[in-house]
């Protein structure tokens, strides 16, 4: 129960700050400010909740541990459970900061979800969005398995949200950046419309990326040499 709970603080945590810059804080910080707060809400829960739980808060990240021989599928699935009420709640919490300002519509100023096609940031098309998503959460897994199944990992949630914080500086026109399926699952279910019809490539993509890496680690193809 311990682990449920930190998940779901962490994710929360992470869709409330990273959502909640480029909502409430967007036009102020730019897009390198919202980067920050993606990463660095990363870097505080892996520091916070990283002792009782790992500090996966992603499913994506679970798959890929699990698939690297580090989970089971019973935890995975809890920890995916508890990940994705996590970002519900923190996208309502985020809604209701948000409808505090005269003139704000969810359907008009968005949630921070996730997209990509006519009408959305760079206009990216559906083909470079899935490309963007399985590739960097590929890179993003790779990263976590590596500095997490290290001798040392002090350092390893530093290295995690900064690796975070680069794919967004690269990303956020082109998707808005989930790696992430609760990170993309929360926005969505509030902002409905565009961000509910295309959440299929945002939980699809990242789970195929991170099932690579996991299957990688697993094959010890990623790993030190013991």
């Amino acid at each position: 129960m311990k682990k449920m709970i930190a998940e779901f603080v962490g994710t929360f945590t992470l869709v409330l700050f990273g959502c909640g810059a480029a909502v409430l804080a967007g036009g102020e910080v730019g897009q390198l400010g919202i980067a920050f707060a993606f990463g660095l809400a990363l870097v505080a829960m892996a520091y916070g909740i990283g002792p009782v739980s790992g500090c996966h808060i992603n499913p994506a990240v679970s798959l890929g541990v699990h698939l690297a021989g580090r989970m089971s599928m019973k935890d995975m699935l809890s920890y995916w459970a508890a990940q994705i009420l996590g970002a519900l709640a923190g996208a309502g919490v985020l809604m209701v900061l948000a409808s505090g300002v005269d003139g704000y519509s969810v359907a008009a100023n968005g949630l921070g979800q996730n997209g990509w096609g006519e009408g959305y940031l760079g206009e990216y098309s559906m083909m470079a969005a899935l490309v963007f998503e399985i590739v960097m959460t590929f890179l993003f897994v790779v990263v976590i398995l590596g500095v997490t199944g290290a001798s040392d990992t002090a350092f390893a949630g530093l290295a995690i949200g900064l690796t975070l914080v680069v794919i967004h500086i690269v990303g956020i026109q082109v998707t808005g950046v989930s790696v992430n399926p609760a990170r993309s699952i929360g926005p969505a279910v509030f902002a409905g419309g565009a961000a509910l019809s295309q959440l299929w490539l945002f939980i699809v993509a990242p789970l195929i990326g991170a099932a690579i890496a996991g299957i990688l680690f697993k094959m010890k193809l990623l790993s030190a040499d013991d």
